[in-house]
């Protein structure tokens, strides 16, 4: 493989070429091991020398990113400017980086122009570097390498005679050249083809650092990313699979500052459970590669990972996700950059512009463009500012409340599930098993017949007899024992949810009892967090359960939480086990806790005549529970008409 690569890469016996695509760490990697892995006296990139000193610059700067910004003729009247990322993702800044760390001499050979053009190109995912060689890769994409333009083969001209000359000076010349244009660099350096001299500049460049809040539009990978790539090479651990390892490490990120954003935002309860498990990553990375095969790639792009967080964990994971890749740490000025002369403002990019800090905004070409950018909508609701969440409480009416329908819906879906078990569990206390003779009812109780099996008729021994009278059992003979169960009696008015024992009452500051709205709908009695400190939306607020009782079929009854009879209680669950017991017609009441009962709710259902039938909470899913617990408030009936724009699910 090594001389096919010499033969498909070597222009002439000190010169070779090696292609690269722009904002890959990739290839980024492929070059920083081409430029160790054998010395070379020059290296030659392609840009041109107007930006040489000042590209120099920003690289010592590194891990702070900074743009180079060339001024180009105004467009239609409209500033236009092209820029070179210093990015340590790119291809020929991390070449330039190594070279200079080395001592390697640099060339600039790109061709001066005054107006630049770029040459958008769509090429394969370059982590198959990691299973095929570069030389492989090229040498496959040469069919479907689209011919450059006009401009485009008057740069690669001149490219090939920059390199016709560097080789009178050195004995050995990497060349980094796009993917795209290298088998042309290659005819037009073998032809000597004629060139065109270089274009006048219009301006000076400038380097400027980048806006940290806009960096996803300047770097070839996530910020994030981009992060660990400089965090291993600070560290000197390896990178070489950081492209799909870094995915996980996102995602581990991520979760921890979803886990403590919920935390924060439901102060006081401890029963938040961390429901994003590895069962439910390792679902996430499944679908993320299922969209990234569909797009024809190996790697994701953010647009992927938010989609698939939005649908497998809801909107505040996605934002979450989302907060995280944009993250980059080092794009603070700690006064380094001062040093190396570096003092302009920031500048905030986006595609295809750049905004100055004296607020011009800009056309902007990349001149080291990756996969090309497109905006794409996806609907994500986040979390309001406290600004905002201030001006929505001052305009709340403390006399309008409701709840919003979708919610009442799920948890009354969610009760029925509930009151189904629980019928479930007294036709089981029911149950009886008897000898298998003509059926088998409600099926084998394999139990009772293990709890039998040694009690089988052994067989007669030599001159008794095989079928003693009266017994009528062959020898070795084991019984089946069947069960019937027979069906359950009544029915189940109240379910208790009890979500975080014990209760603390300031954390649960409201009590509140809703009558139904219709006939479909359960009495409700509940404690849960104060709304008035979540505010989600205009007239919608956002609380958490700690306990509830749902009683079905609705009747109006008085407020638990005032009522006298139920004054002896000393907690917010007993009071509410105590709601239940005595609301109920019927004498079994379900209790689904995430402990077993106390001796104490048992004796308050016993002070009413009740039973307490108990279901364990971790029975069901911890996401489900979240979903459930989570429920909003909406300050009168008129706002359910657009709640759902700000309500996450």
């Amino acid at each position: 493989m090594a001389k096919t690569a010499d033969t498909i890469f070597r222009l002439s016996p000190r010169i070779e070429v090696l292609p690269i695509l722009h904002a890959s760490g990739d290839l980024a990697q492929e070059v920083r091991e081409k430029l160790i892995a054998r010395r070379f006296d020059c290296l030659a990139v392609p840009l041109p020398p107007s930006v040489e000193q000042p590209v120099e610059q920003a690289i010592q700067a590194l891990p702070r990113v900074s743009l180079v910004v060339l001024p180009e003729p105004d467009e239609d009247g409209r500033p236009t400017v092209s820029f070179v990322p210093v990015d340590p993702c790119q291809a020929a800044i991390m070449g330039l980086r190594v070279a200079m760390g080395e001592g390697i001499a640099r060339a600039y050979i790109d061709r001066e122009v005054t107006v630049f053009e770029p040459s958008p190109f769509a090429a394969p995912d370059p982590y198959a570097l990691k299973r095929v060689s570069l030389a492989s890769f090229a040498s496959a994409l040469i069919p479907a390498l689209p011919t450059p333009a006009r401009e485009g083969l008057r740069r690669i001209a001149w490219m090939a005679f920059r390199l016709h000359e560097l080789e009178l000076d050195y004995e050995s010349i990497l060349c980094l050249c796009h993917l795209s244009d290298w088998p042309w660099l290659r005819d037009a350096y073998r032809e000597r083809q004629p060139y065109a001299e270089p274009e006048p500049v219009h301006g000076r460049p400038s380097v400027y650092p980048a806006a940290a809040s806009t960096l996803y539009f300047v770097l070839g990978e996530l910020p994030f990313l981009t992060e660990l790539y400089e965090r291993r090479r600070a560290e000197l651990r390896s990178d070489r699979h950081l492209s799909v390892d870094g995915i996980k490490e996102l995602l581990l990120e991520t979760r921890r500052l979803w886990h403590e954003r919920r935390r924060q935002s439901a102060s006081g309860t401890h029963s938040i459970t961390n429901w994003v498990t590895p069962q439910l990553l390792q679902r996430y990375l499944q679908y993320v590669r299922n969209l990234a095969l569909m797009d024809r790639r190996l790697t994701p792009d953010l647009y992927s990972l938010v989609l698939a967080a939005k649908q497998m964990a809801g909107d505040e994971f996605a934002i979450a996700l989302l907060d995280t890749a944009k993250r980059y740490v080092f794009q603070q000025d700690d006064g380094q950059t001062e040093a190396l002369g570096l003092t302009e403002p920031a500048i905030e990019a986006g595609i295809g512009k750049l905004e100055f800090p004296d607020g011009r905004i800009a056309q902007a070409k990349n001149r080291l463009l990756g996969p090309p950018l497109a905006w794409r909508s996806l609907s994500l609701r986040p979390t309001p500012g406290p600004v905002t969440s201030r001006r929505w409480a001052q305009r709340w009416n403390p006399f309008r409340q409701c709840s919003w329908p979708p919610e009442d819906t799920r948890i009354e879906s969610f009760t029925q599930h509930v009151r189904e078990q629980a019928r479930a569990l007294l036709g089981a206390d029911l149950a009886r098993s008897e000898k298998f003779t003509t059926s088998f009812k409600d099926g084998i109780d394999l139990r009772e017949t293990l709890r039998h099996w040694h009690n089988a008729h052994r067989p007669a021994k030599a001159g008794q007899d095989a079928t003693p009278a009266g017994r009528g059992h062959r020898p070795g003979r084991r019984d089946i024992y069947v069960k019937e169960i027979p069906p359950a009696r009544g029915k189940v008015e109240a379910v208790i949810f009890l979500f975080d024992t014990p209760a603390d009452p300031d954390a649960y500051s409201w009590q509140a009892t809703w009558q139904a709205e219709h006939a479909e709908e359960s009495t409700l009695c509940f404690y849960a967090s104060p709304f008035q400190e979540q505010l989600v939306g205009p007239g919608i607020a956002q609380s958490r359960y700690g306990g509830a009782l749902f009683l079905f079929p609705p009747r109006p009854i008085p407020d638990i939480w005032e009522d006298p009879r139920l004054s002896f209680a000393k907690t917010l669950e007993e009071r509410l086990i105590g709601g239940g017991a005595i609301h109920s017609l019927d004498p079994h009441v379900v209790l689904v806790s995430p402990v077993p009962p106390l001796a104490a709710w048992r004796k308050v259902a016993r002070r009413f005549q009740r039973r307490l039938v108990t279901i364990p909470l971790h029975r069901f899913s911890s996401q489900t529970l979240d979903r459930l617990r989570r429920f909003h408030v909406l300050n009168g009936h008129e706002i359910r008409s657009y709640a759902t724009r700000f309500i996450q699910e």
